[in-house]
């Protein structure tokens, strides 16, 4: 089976892109989308996306496999490249006669409806919905189940960490750090990642305040582990901040791969802004 892919990247966390328009399951397996992600013997990128049908009240339905070859509801920078490419496949098959100056997609994800919209200045904001704050929700036995988790102490490599915890559709642990470059990501992800209190693993955030508009973070990624960025987690970041008392409702992260804008509105949903960018185009 020869497959046609597209590369595409948000902030350098990358992503293999398939036309999976014409059926309603993804064309290749979680273990062959494994084999594609490595970087040394496939294409090379943090998971495969799938651009699946539509619903009875979307445009099209999103679908994505880890590099390690588990499914994850949501992807913020993911979903940003989806959005850029369908709409070079609707260029492309005529469907829309040039890349419009802005187009709004709703797709359907395991996280629920999202509504990523390609602006003038090619940059994509993505309606992420509300935050779920209940320990039950995200899960985690940090807390009661309705009960929220802000500032709990948790013990991972000898240290206790204050920890706060949000679902945005997928499990994030935000901790604040004096400084992010000295956090050893490869020694302490994986212990976040796999603590006995993240019953579906959790997704982490290491944050350092520069001043309340502006964050620096380094995220260790459920399934993709040390990747340069990751949307959801932003998100999740400047919930945990606000009400933690470090930071603004509107917040620019500073990531390894460049910059998210992030604004946490008074209606509560948040919203994403940022790039995502075609690589290549090949066959598997």
């Amino acid at each position: 089976m020869v497959i046609e892919f597209t590369k595409y990247q948000g902030l350098g966390n990358d992503f293999i892109l398939i036309d999976n328009r014409h059926q309603s399951e993804p064309l290749i397996t979680p273990e062959q989308a494994m084999q594609m992600c490595d970087r040394n013997f496939g294409i090379g990128a943090d998971g495969v996306i799938f651009a699946l049908p539509d619903t009875s009240n979307t445009d099209y339905t999103m679908r994505i496999f880890n590099s390690d070859s588990s499914e994850p509801q949501m992807c913020g920078n993911g979903i940003r490249c989806l959005a850029k490419f369908i709409a070079d496949l609707e260029h492309r098959d005529g469907k829309i006669k040039e890349i419009p100056s802005s187009v709004r997609y709703k797709i359907d994800t395991l996280a629920g409806v999202i509504t990523p919209e390609i602006l003038a200045d090619g940059l994509v904001k993505v309606d992420m919905g509300q935050p779920r704050l209940l320990a039950k929700e995200i899960p985690t036995t940090l807390a009661k189940a309705d009960e929220k988790v802000v500032n709990v102490p948790l013990s991972v490599a000898e240290q206790s960490w204050l920890v706060t915890c949000v679902s945005m559709g997928n499990p994030h642990c935000i901790t604040f750090v004096e400084d992010v470059a000295a956090i050893p990501l490869a020694e302490i992800g994986p212990q976040f990642e796999h603590h006995p209190a993240f019953p579906e693993r959790t997704n982490t955030e290491f944050i350092q305040v520069i001043k309340p508009d502006y964050l620096k973070m380094r995220v260790w990624e459920r399934g993709a582990g040390a990747t340069l960025a990751c949307g959801t987690g932003a998100c999740a970041v400047v919930v945990a901040g606000v009400l933690t008392g470090n930071c603004d409702r509107s917040v620019t992260i500073e990531l390894p791969g460049g910059n998210l804008m992030i604004e946490w509105s008074a209606s509560e949903r948040l919203y994403m802004s940022g790039p995502a960018e075609r690589v290549f185009t090949g066959q598997w």
